[in-house]
C-alpha cells in the first residue's frame, strides 16, 4: 500500500514521533488530498493518551484537515484536482440509516467512521491529518471557499463546525442572549460565530485575564464565575448557554443562569460525569443537552457562512517538530487560540 509521512503517537504515553503511515489507493470514489495544514484539538490529546478508551498504535491523529486535491477517483464528481478542501472528524459512515439520509451523519445509527483511530468499512483503522495526504471518500471532503486561508480554515473542521451546529440548531440570533463557557480553541469561534449570527454574546471565563480578546472577538459581555457574584447577577439571563470546556464544571449552578425554556448544551467532552441537580431542570423548564459535531451539509454550510462573514481561527502556526511541546500548552491553556501545524514540515 502507498505510504504518507506522519507524526503519530507509540503509545499513550509515548511522544509523538515521525514515521510513515499506510493509505489506501485511489478508489473510484475517493479523493486525494495533499494536506498544507492541520489543526490541534484537544481530543487529539484525549485520544491519544487513552482517556476516552483504548487505541490502537501507532496512531496519527489529526481531523482539522485543510488541502489540496491532487487525484480522484474515475467516479468523483463533487471536487477536481486543484480544489481547496477540508477533511473533518469523520471519513465514512453507513449513508444508508435515516440520520445519514438526513444529512446527519455524525450521528450515523451503525457509528460514522472517526478520520483517525476508527474502524474503516474495510477494516482498517484510520490515520488522521497530521500526515503528508490523506485519501478519503468524496461524500466526506467539503470545500473551503476562496476568502479563507487553509491556515484559519483548518479549525473551523473541527471547531468551527462544533460551535455552529448547536448555534443554529438551538436558533442563536438577533433578541437571542447566548453565554459561552470558556474561551479556547472551541469558545473563541463560539464567541465569533454567534457574535456573526446576530446574538447578544456572554463569554463566562474562569478569570478576566482573556476579557481583552473576548470583547475583540465579538463578546458583549465577559464575566469571571470565579466570582460568587457572577451567578447571582446572571441568574435566568440566558437563552442559550454552550459549554465549551473539557473540564468538570458545577452545571446546575450554570443551569441557574438560563431563562425559561433555556438550553444549555455541552460540546466539550471532559472523561468524568457531570452530576446535575434535577431541580436546576424542573424550576425553569430548562433544558441539559449535549451536541457533536455537523454534519457534512452544515459544515459546507459553516464554511460559507465563515467567508461570507470573514470568520477564521484565531491560530498560531507551529513546525511538526513542536507537535509535543503545542499537546503541552494546550494542557496549560497556553495557546491564543489553536494550534495549527504546517504540515510541508512534516519530512
Amino acid at each position: 500500500m502507498p505510504t504518507a509521512n506522519a507524526y503519530a503517537a507509540p503509545s499513550a504515553t509515548g511522544d509523538l514521533t515521525l514515521t510513515t503511515i499506510e493509505r489506501r489507493e485511489v478508489g473510484p470514489n475517493d479523493v486525494h488530498i495533499d494536506i498544507k495544514f492541520a489543526g490541534i484539538c484537544h481530543s487529539d490529546i484525549h485520544t491519544v493518551r487513552g482517556d476516552w478508551g483504548p487505541q490502537q498504535y501507532p496512531l496519527a491523529p489529526g481531523h482539522e484537515i485543510a488541502g489540496i486535491v491532487t487525484e480522484v477517483g474515475s467516479d468523483v464528481t463533487k471536487h477536481k484536482v486543484g480544489d481547496r478542501v477540508g477533511v473533518g472528524c469523520m471519513v465514512n459512515s453507513c449513508k444508508e440509516c435515516k440520520n445519514c439520509l438526513a444529512g446527519e451523519e455524525q450521528y450515523c445509527l451503525k457509528g460514522n467512521v472517526g478520520t483517525y483511530g476508527s474502524v474503516d468499512r474495510d477494516g482498517t483503522i484510520t490515520q488522521g491529518g497530521y500526515s503528508s495526504h490523506v485519501v478519503v471518500n468524496e461524500d466526506f471532503v467539503v470545500t473551503i471557499p476562496e476568502g479563507l486561508d487553509l491556515d484559519v480554515a483548518a479549525p473551523l473542521l473541527c471547531a468551527g463546525i462544533t460551535t455552529y451546529s448547536p448555534l443554529h440548531h438551538w436558533g442563536a440570533g438577533p433578541g437571542k442572549k447566548v453565554a459561552v463557557v470558556g474561551l479556547g480553541g472551541l469558545g473563541h469561534m463560539a464567541v465569533k460565530i454567534a457574535h456573526a449570527m446576530g446574538a447578544e454574546v456572554t463569554v463566562l471565563s474562569q478569570s478576566l485575564k482573556k476579557m481583552e480578546d473576548g470583547l475583540k472577538l465579538g463578546a458583549d459581555h465577559y464575566y469571571a464565575t470565579s466570582d460568587p457574584a457572577t451567578f447571582e447577577q446572571l441568574g435566568g439571563t440566558f437563552d442559550l448557554i454552550v459549554n465549551t470546556v473539557s473540564a468538570s464544571i458545577d452545571i446546575s449552578a450554570y443551569l441557574q443562569l438560563l431563562t425559561l425554556d433555556g438550553t444549555l448544551v455541552n460540546v466539550g467532552a471532559p472523561a468524568e460525569p457531570l452530576p446535575v441537580n434535577v431541580f436546576s431542570l424542573i424550576t425553569g423548564r430548562r433544558r441539559f443537552a449535549g451536541s457533536a459535531i455537523g454534519g457534512i451539509r452544515e459544515t459546507q454550510e459553516m464554511l460559507n457562512f465563515c467567508a461570507e462573514h470573514g470568520l477564521g481561527a484565531e491560530i498560531e502556526v507551529i513546525p511538526a517538530s513542536k507537535i509535543n511541546d503545542a499537546y503541552e500548552r494546550v494542557l496549560a491553556s497556553d495557546v491564543r487560540y489553536r494550534f495549527v501545524i504546517d504540515v510541508s514540515t512534516i519530512g
